[in-house]
């Protein structure tokens, strides 16, 4: 049954790669292979580092209340993600030239280093609830990269086509909706 959660996981903290992707290939900037694998990387190693910080919480309570938190951290991401925030237009999938600086519509191996710190901020408290919940580290931080290098490359190459779909015209609802679920799903399983 962990193995639907570690999927649904690696989905939901990865629709945001989707819009920021979706956004950059209607402006006609092009994501390379190797700066892909970057921002995939960068958010692989942020969710290992908090999936340790939320293991480490396990140490000092009991397993029972560190998963009722953990999956109660899950929840309140979801709606964290749900909820609409003011935005400034100065996010990288409203503008894409803040990334892009030199304006060559390729995003550089230094830029994806930008772009997947930024992209990764999910992913850390994702990753503190998944430690904390007991989900497998290695199968988390797996799914999170590879579902991070499919969103991006298939949103990267199919922008038009997935910007008219509910998960182009919704991705932050739907991806608060799985982490709500999957914070369910964890307390009484």
């Amino acid at each position: 049954m962990q193995w639907i959660t570690i999927i649904l996981l690696g989905i939901a903290a990865n629709l945001d790669n989707l819009v920021v992707s979706l956004a950059y290939s209607v402006k006609q900037t092009k994501i390379p292979f190797v700066s892909n694998l970057t921002i995939a990387g960068v958010s692989m190693t942020v969710t290992y580092v908090s999936v340790i910080a939320g293991n480490r919480i396990i140490e000092y309570i009991s397993p029972d209340t560190a998963s009722l938190i953990g999956s109660l951290l899950l929840c309140a991401i979801g709606l964290w993600t749900i909820i609409p925030h003011q935005s400034n237009g100065d996010a990288p999938e409203k503008n894409p030239a803040l990334i892009d600086r030199n304006g060559d519509k390729i995003v550089s191996f230094r830029e994806a280093l930008m772009l997947g710190v930024i992209l990764s901020a999910n992913c850390l408290a994702t990753g503190i609830g998944i430690g904390a919940n007991g989900i497998s580290a290695l199968g988390a931080v797996l799914s999170i990269g590879f579902f991070s290098l499919v969103t991006i490359g298939a949103s990267n190459h199919c922008g038009k086509l997935l910007s008219r779909t509910p998960i182009g015209k919704y991705p932050s609802t739907i991806a608060g909706g799985l982490l709500i679920f999957i914070g369910i799903f964890e307390i009484f399983v």
